[in-house]
């Protein structure tokens, strides 16, 4: 080992030390931004390497969290607006998050993958892609790995009051009806998280300070962290550093 991973190492040690006895957030959502800056930074023409990086880069996150006692990650993928890109670099990225789903469901993973988002507005490969990774981790009994692929915040909460208005009408309920007695809850039955508890840490790589429509409703009382590092350059001390930030904040859920 060289001096610089010694010195890596100890400091890594020294903050899994500062989280004794700090809350651990049961869910971490992650705005894995700056992979295209990351590939122009490296020398590449082609944007897809700066993708292909990141990609491989969600299985350390993963095994951070498991580490770290987090029950649910939702990692975003892909937006709603990113399928407007140039064909040129939407379907390499395509290809790279169908990738992602395979991987993360391989046998011998031990995460449960669930698929986040409007799947009929995905190519019928990818969104496929996607729904054989939930099937195949279904029953196993690792942390829940929600894969936000064609999400927008503003989607999801239209797709959760459209889902609720054809339910109750399928049970006869009237719109007068349904109008009496509908709360908060009852759109948060339809949501794509629903049954899940909703992040109480968000974070978002690359420096850039917005949500951008990410888990606009679940995330009314989450805590946000915002690291500068590129998402390939996202370390595990980052994290470690980020689980601190949350550990001492004082939540107020609204207050």
């Amino acid at each position: 080992m060289g001096a610089r991973e010694a010195v890596y190492s100890i400091y890594e040690r020294r903050l899994r030390s500062h989280l004794d006895g700090l809350p651990i957030p049961r869910h971490v959502a992650i705005m894995i931004d700056g992979n295209r800056r990351w590939a122009r930074a490296s020398g590449f023409d082609d944007v897809s390497q700066g993708h292909l990086a990141g990609a491989r880069h969600i299985a350390d996150l993963l095994a951070w969290c498991s580490e770290a006692g987090v029950a649910h990650v939702t990692v975003w993928l892909l937006s709603t607006d990113n399928l407007h890109r140039p064909a040129a670099e939407l379907g390499p990225l395509l290809r790279i998050i169908a990738g992602v789903a395979q991987e993360l469901s391989a046998d011998g993973k031990p995460w449960r993958v669930h698929a986040v988002g409007a799947l009929d507005l995905l190519p019928a490969e990818t969104a496929e892609a996607l729904k054989q990774a939930e099937e195949r981790t279904a029953t196993r009994d690792g942390l829940t790995v929600n894969i936000a692929v064609g999400y927008g915040g503003r989607r999801e909460i239209a797709d959760a009051v459209r889902s609720l208005l054809q339910e109750h009408a399928a049970a006869g309920t009237s719109i007068e009806e349904l109008a009496e007695v509908i709360d908060v809850e009852h759109i948060a039955e339809h949501l794509y998280t629903k049954g899940q508890p909703d992040p109480d840490l968000v974070i978002r790589t690359s420096g850039e300070q917005r949500l951008s429509g990410f888990l606009l409703w679940q995330s009314a009382h989450s805590e946000f962290y915002f690291c500068d590092a590129l998402w390939p350059d996202f370390r595990k001390i980052d994290f470690l550093r980020a689980l601190r930030d949350y550990g001492h904040r004082q939540r107020r859920f609204g207050g």
